[in-house]
C-alpha cells in the first residue's frame, strides 16, 4: 500500500469538504478549490478525516492513490492557511509593479513584460536587500493564494522571463534559491 496514500488527511475546523460524484470540493476561509477524482481511486470523509483508497493494485491505481492524497492535503492546507511564494529580482533598473490584476516587469528587455494574475492570486512588490550582491537593493515579489499548483506555475512563468545569470546574479530567482556563481574572464596583464 502507498505510504503517502494510506495517511489520513486531517480536516481542520472551518474547512468544509464535500465529495459528490467524482468531484472533491474544499471550502475554507481562504477560498474554494475543486478537483476531479481519477478513475480507480475513491475518497471518503469519516470523523473529521479524509481517507483515500484504491480499487486495485495496478500500477496506475497505486500511483493515483498517493497523488490524490497529496493533492487533497494541499487543497486543505491552501484553503485554511494559504501558500506564499517569494521571488527576488536583482539588477540595475529592474523592477516589478502590481497594478490591479496585472504584474508589470521591467527586467532589462527591450519591452516591459505584462503578466495577468490568475483569479485568487495576489501579488505584492517591495524593496529589499539583495541576497546575491551584498550592499545592493533588490525587489521582493510575494505571491499569495490558496492554490499551490497555480502559485507554482505563476512563479515559474515570472522566473522564466529573466532567469538569473551566474556571473553578476542579475535576473529573477526564487528567494530560497542558491545561485552557483562563476568567475568571469580575467584581464590580460
Amino acid at each position: 500500500m502507498s505510504r503517502i496514500g494510506k495517511l489520513p488527511v486531517a480536516v481542520p475546523a472551518g474547512v468544509n469538504v464535500t465529495i459528490k460524484d467524482s468531484l472533491i470540493t474544499v471550502k475554507g476561509p481562504k477560498g474554494e478549490l475543486k478537483r476531479k477524482i481519477p478513475v480507480g481511486v475513491a475518497a471518503k470523509l469519516e470523523a473529521g478525516q479524509l481517507m483515500v483508497s484504491r480499487a486495485g493494485d495496478g500500477r496506475d491505481e497505486r500511483s493515483r492513490h498517493g497523488l490524490l492524497r497529496a493533492l487533497v492535503a494541499n487543497m486543505v492546507k491552501g484553503v485554511s492557511e494559504g501558500y506564499v511564494r517569494q521571488l527576488e529580482i536583482n539588477g540595475v533598473g529592474y523592477r516589478a509593479e502590481v497594478a490591479g490584476s496585472k504584474l508589470n516587469l521591467v527586467v532589462g528587455l527591450s519591452h516591459p513584460v505584462e503578466i495577468v494574475l490568475p483569479a485568487g492570486i495576489q501579488a505584492k512588490s517591495e524593496k529589499a536587500k539583495s541576497t546575491v550582491n551584498a550592499g545592493q537593493d533588490a525587489v521582493m515579489l510575494t505571491l499569495t493564494g490558496s492554490d499551490k499548483e497555480l502559485i507554482g506555475q505563476l512563479a515559474s512563468k515570472i522566473r522564466n522571463t529573466r532567469p538569473p545569470e551566474p556571473y553578476k546574479g542579475k535576473g529573477i530567482k526564487y528567494f530560497e534559491e542558491k545561485l552557483k556563481r562563476k568567475v568571469g574572464k580575467t584581464g590580460a596583464s
